[in-house]
């Protein structure tokens, strides 16, 4: 397994498995690295969430987003997710997770996952299970830049709760 953080993560959920590469860089995120990281002669799919800055939020355009986590703990999250899937679904082969922190502008990618599978449908489920609880449980926070110049905070982490 492979944590990428300035600050290593304490008591991790459950021994790290060998082919789930977690990560939260600054650098811009690569789609054909994730891929590549994926890749498993033993996988029938590679399913791959690409999360990107889209150009407005709510009708209200957007100039570029900003986000900031708390490392050591959103890498205990992707390592309970990775955890999590699993258990949940036996036959993944990789786990890919990774967040970008920093300013981003319209079109970069903020987050990739990918995950590696005999069967389409489990790697469908275990990539949409990812980033749904990555949303609700990581302590990343977004803020956004409005082309009128002002900005707001906006939690894509532990502090939402629908």
């Amino acid at each position: 397994m492979v944590l990428s953080s300035s600050v290593p993560p304490s008591a991790p959920p459950s021994p790290p498995h060998p082919q789930d590469h977690l990560a939260i860089t600054f650098a811009p995120l690569s789609l054909a690295a994730v891929y590549s990281l994926a890749e498993q002669g033993s996988n029938g799919a590679i399913v791959v969430m690409s999360g990107m800055v889209r150009n407005n939020t709510e009708g209200r355009a957007v100039e570029s987003l900003e986000y900031q986590a708390y490392e050591p703990m959103a890498l205990v999250i992707f390592q309970q997710i990775a955890a999590e899937i699993r258990r949940t679904w036996a036959d993944v082969t990789t786990i890919v997770i990774h967040h970008r922190t920093g300013r981003l502008t319209v079109g970069e990618i903020s987050v990739l996952i990918a995950i590696g599978c005999p069967h389409r449908s489990e790697a469908f489920a275990a990539c949409q299970y990812a980033i749904d609880t990555l949303k609700h449980n990581a302590p990343i926070w977004k803020k956004e830049h409005w082309d009128d110049g002002s900005s707001s905070w906006v939690s894509i982490g532990a502090c939402e709760q629908e």
